[in-house]
């Protein structure tokens, strides 16, 4: 059995990223909870994608084990792709889930498209240099008003016109099935599988 640190201290994407992994064969996932002391890097990367690879390496730095660390962002056309890279800090440091879609809903107020998408980037650092990285989308729009209870972060605002629901609103088996977290991490297994692992 091969020990995969979750390198995220977001209980909420312990939880989704837990039950997505139970997939891949002969792969156990532990959490930062068993490493005291390691502290959180600085986001410093202008990318998605760039964060996630800056985090799991950082975290196979200070413990060892191979990492997988995630950045999610919301990118709303109306808004030039923003938050993006800033989604968790969009109405400043410290912000709260209801603080940022508060911030989200008065800078979309008159804006008529409302087409967004969350992208999700994983990369699993087995090593400082081997680094697998994989992607996942989900389009949707913006929607008025925060709907559902089921969700966190922007779900309650995300909604899904072929379902007529928000994020929040999907059940939690639901939303795994479909997330731009779920996306990435079944294109992360495919990779894991081409390797032969």
């Amino acid at each position: 059995m091969t020990w995969i640190l979750l390198a995220t201290g977001n209980r909420d994407k312990v939880r989704e990223f837990s039950a997505a992994l139970a997939d891949i064969p002969g792969y156990a996932v532990m959490t930062l909870d068993c490493f005291q002391g390691v502290h959180t890097p600085e986001e410093t990367e202008a990318t998605i994608r760039g964060n996630a690879v800056l985090k799991a390496v950082y975290y196979f730095r200070a413990t060892g084990y191979p990492c997988l660390a995630d950045d999610t962002g919301l990118e709303v056309d109306a808004l030039g792709g923003a938050p993006g890279v800033m989604s968790a800090r969009f109405a400043g440091p410290g912000a709260s889930y209801d603080d940022n879609n508060a911030c989200l809903l008065r800078q979309m107020a008159g804006k008529n498209n409302r087409r967004a998408r969350f992208r999700t980037v994983l990369a699993l650092a087995f090593t400082e240099q081997d680094i697998m990285v994989a992607e996942g989308v989900l389009e949707g729009i913006i929607g008025k008003q925060p709907r559902g209870s089921n969700g966190f972060g922007y779900d309650p605002l995300f909604y899904l016109p072929d379902r007529g629901v928000t994020l929040a609103e999907l059940t939690t088996d639901e939303k795994n099935r479909i997330s731009h977290r779920a996306q990435a991490v079944r294109n992360l297994i495919d990779q894991l599988r081409l390797r032969g692992m």
